[in-house]
């Protein structure tokens, strides 16, 4: 039985990773953080995600929980990860990390932690989103240098902060990589004024935020006379939360290292 924690357990994402744990029979809610100044410290967190009193307490602290808990799930904000990164690397804890918007320097002192830290680490938890990359990577193989633009097309809820999403960027990278590209070189991230024609070798990127869309992405492969477009939506955060608790009791079984989702899945050769 994996023992775990949520970070931010009174948020949106929050409150659907405790339910997904509490729903999980190899799995067990044992503890959840909140801001150390909301009024919801101490409140039952079964109570604060409508599951019932379960008789674990939101908390102010991951210190509070140390010693009843095995792994960690994080979906917050950068700053807020890499701390408890930190915590999970004194303790002996896993970690699984959703957040997303990171930047090099993050991403950096992240991987500074591999030999110390088993972690997943991926921008989408969803298995289907999984399945979808490994979709990406052989229709880009067959068809980036054949005369095929591509697109990459993203929308989600109003209230996302970072632009483009992980999930988009993951998707352009795999398409990026099959074809012997990077992101930084052939990436496109805005098209305003008179800017010209697309060149043939470019990975464009476009973002829809609006009402309360869970994400949307769609990778379009067009030429005259045809588009092939190879799309996901999710209808539920509970997809991502499911796909987390699935890392976090894979995890047991690691060594220290960062993975993602693809070896959760099994998906990746190596795995």
């Amino acid at each position: 039985m994996t023992r775990i924690a949520i970070v931010g357990v009174a948020g949106r994402m929050g409150r659907v990773l405790a339910t997904a744990v509490h729903q999980d029979a190899d799995a067990v809610l044992a503890g959840g953080t909140v801001r150390p100044e909301s009024s919801l410290v101490g409140t039952d967190i079964g109570e604060l995600t409508g599951l019932g009193k379960l008789g674990v307490m939101a908390t102010d602290s991951l210190e509070r929980v140390v010693d009843d808990i095995d792994a960690v799930i994080d979906f917050t904000t950068p700053s807020a990860t890499l701390a408890n990164l930190a915590f999970c690397a004194s303790h002996g804890k896993r970690l699984v990390i959703g957040t997303t918007g990171l930047d090099d320097e993050q991403l950096a002192t992240l991987d500074s932690y591999c030999d110390r830290v088993p972690m997943v680490f991926a921008p989408n938890m969803s298995v289907g989103v999984n399945l979808t990359l490994n979709l990406l990577q052989t229709a880009a193989a067959a068809l980036g240098d054949e005369g095929y633009d591509i697109e990459v097309v993203e929308a989600h809820h109003r209230h996302k902060v970072d632009s483009p999403s992980g999930t988009a960027l993951k998707m352009g990278e795999t398409v990026a990589q099959a074809l012997g590209r990077t992101l930084k070189e052939h990436g496109v991230f805005e098209r305003v004024g008179q800017c010209g024609p697309r060149r043939d070798d470019e990975i464009g990127f476009a973002t829809v935020r609006a009402g309360d869309i869970v994400g949307e992405h769609t990778v379009m492969f067009a030429t005259e006379g045809e588009r092939i477009e190879i799309t996901h939506k999710a209808s539920s955060r509970m997809t991502f939360a499911k796909g987390a608790v699935r890392a976090a009791r894979w995890l047991s079984a690691q060594p220290a290292g960062r993975y993602d989702m693809q070896d959760v899945l099994g998906l990746n050769a190596e795995s």
